[in-house]
């Protein structure tokens, strides 16, 4: 049952980041609202902590299973290629190129999570 919350809470902030992206893109008022500055928060924790909470329940450690360090750097990587996107890009241009490097980061992490290979660290 923790994986399927863990995976939907997932997509839930996939379709988020999407949908704020598309906000961004359409320099709309609604980036303001309330509950689109607070629910990316709550969601983002909730996930971080479902995954946190797998890991134990499946005494899976990052520093012996490559995959799962693999992936938590992954997921380091989307945090910031998204933030990149959403707060510091300067243009439109970089703004789609942010995001389409976070999807990219977000293709990986569910590779690794279905593969549980390694893609950069398997030389190790």
């Amino acid at each position: 049952m923790l994986k399927h919350l863990h995976m939907t809470v997932a997509v839930i902030s996939i379709l988020l980041f999407t949908f704020r992206f598309a906000l961004t893109l359409a320099n709309s008022n609604k980036l303001s609202l309330k509950w689109l500055k607070i629910a990316p928060h709550i969601i983002d924790t909730l996930l971080l902590g479902l995954g946190i909470a797998l890991a134990i329940k499946l005494s899976i450690n990052p520093g012996e299973q490559l995959w799962l360090a693999e992936k938590i750097f992954a997921v380091f990587a989307y945090i910031f290629t998204g933030y990149y996107t959403l707060k510091l890009a300067r243009n439109r241009t970089m703004q789609v190129i942010g995001f389409l490097g976070a999807i990219g980061w977000i293709m990986l992490i569910v590779r690794i999570a279905i593969s549980k290979e390694t893609v950069f660290l398997a030389g190790l």
